[in-house]
């Protein structure tokens, strides 16, 4: 177990390398586009074609990796972006639009892919009793990869332009599919009689009959009620995250017109913070109840309203509070959640991350176009304000939907969860204190 352990911390750190290449690029790229194409326009075409790739790619996940194992998705993925950012790398001199639309195609299924096979392959590397503590080590990478990728950007550009920016992203894809060719970990689970967890909600299984018995609470194409509410609200709360990603700019250079930059690096690190934070209490909740669809709710509400409030001109402390509250119920929220889908049976699990890669892609590409339609006219504030209310809202729609559950349901769950409580269950190569 323990060299389990050191195996998916070690693709954890790569994981945050690639991550930080990403975010690195996320600046260099944009400011790249624009010096290519010369309108804003431009560069917004190519952020929706970036995002329209992601897009269909979430469609054809779940299909592609019952053909192919998620080791070799994720490897063929890592290597296809490393790839385009070297050819991007290598013509920055005389870049043709064409090429920067390829290289926008291949990032955005790229990313889309990559995420759903991760994902979707965690119980199998960790065991699924630790896979709560195995998305928190990935929601901590991320978050400070974020932080690191906005805050070196200016650096790394100014230095040595956007062909050292672009090689720099192409050597973390690499690092990243060296460090499964190396360690070569385990991600497919064991099909056939492999249960699905009830936790907080109705969940899979692979028994028929119990289908045909909870059949007030199934969803579509297969999907029960409840963890397709969990899909839907991701999708709103990502509609709902576009909003304030692109208002920060604008209130960063109204709020500090001569180091904007400084300003957004620090509202992104209290944030990631926050995030860190969630990590480490959450790692400590050992019941079941913690990661159903009511925890997520009350988060996505939390983290809504944070980042409303942090948007109504506080002082710089209060900010960063706000900022760092966002970041926990931000964090909270995605362990939660991701771990919830995690639940389902191995042969379903990818299916169901590739349709919440789908709807978290189109929220945020509707919500970017309609935010940033909706600020040439409203203030930041009130842009925030309706998008992240109209996660609120949903957040408590699925948690009145959660608490009308008919009681034999509730009182199902209570009872498999007291069976777990006092049961002995093992994993795959669970981490330390699970």
């Amino acid at each position: 177990m323990e060299g389990a352990d050191r195996q998916f911390r070690a693709i954890v750190v790569a994981h945050a390398v690639s991550s930080y290449g990403n975010y690195l690029n996320l600046i260099a790229l944009s400011l790249f586009s624009f010096a290519v194409t010369g309108t804003a326009f431009g560069v917004g075409m190519l952020l929706a074609l970036r995002l329209f790739s992601g897009f269909l790619a979430g469609l054809v996940a779940g299909v592609l990796l019952a053909r192919a194992s998620r080791r070799q998705m994720m490897i063929g993925t890592d290597m296809a972006q490393a790839a385009a950012m070297t050819v991007l790398a290598l013509c920055t001199s005389n870049t043709p639009t064409w090429l920067l639309g390829c290289a926008a195609v291949v990032l955005g299924a790229g990313n889309t892919f990559f995420t759903v096979a991760l994902r979707s392959a965690v119980p199998a590397m960790v065991g699924q009793e630790s896979r709560a503590r195995a998305n928190g080590l990935l929601v901590t990478a991320r978050s400070m990869a974020t932080v690191l990728g906005f805050a070196s950007a200016a650096t790394v550009i100014g230095f040595g332009g956007f062909a050292t920016a672009f090689a720099v992203n192409a050597a973390t894809f690499v690092v990243s599919a060296v460090a499964l060719l190396v360690l070569r970990p385990r991600t497919e689970g064991e099909d056939g009689y492999e249960r699905a967890e009830e936790e907080g909600g109705q969940g899979f299984t692979t028994q028929p009959q119990a289908v045909r018995g909870s059949r007030p609470w199934r969803g579509i194409v297969g999907v029960p009620a409840l963890l397709l509410g969990m899909i839907l609200l991701r999708g709103v709360d990502a509609l709902a995250s576009s909003s304030h990603n692109v208002a920060l700019p604008i209130v960063a250079h109204f709020t500090a017109p001569s180091e904007p930059a400084l300003f957004m690096t620090r509202f992104w690190a209290a944030w990631a913070v926050g995030t860190i934070a969630a990590h480490l209490v959450l790692r400590r909740r050992q019941r079941s109840s913690a990661w159903g669809d009511r925890a997520f709710a009350v988060g996505t509400f939390a983290m809504s309203l944070s980042f409303v409030v942090a948007f109504t001109g506080l002082a710089a402390p209060a900010l960063m509070l706000a900022a760092a509250a966002a970041g926990f119920a931000d964090g909270w929220t995605e362990i939660v959640y991701t771990s919830r889908l995690q639940a389902a049976p191995d042969r379903q699990r990818s299916r169901l991350f590739g349709l919440s890669a789908t709807a978290e892609t189109a929220g945020f590409a509707l919500g970017a176009v309609l935010a940033a339609a909706a600020l040439e006219v409203l203030p930041a504030l009130t842009v925030v304000g309706v998008f992240h209310g109209a996660a609120m809202c949903g957040a408590l729609v699925l948690l009145l939907f959660a608490a009308g559950r008919p009681r034999r349901a509730r009182l199902s769950s209570t009872s498999r969860e007291e069976g777990d409580t006092h049961g002995t269950r093992t994993g795959t190569g669970a981490l330390p204190g699970a």
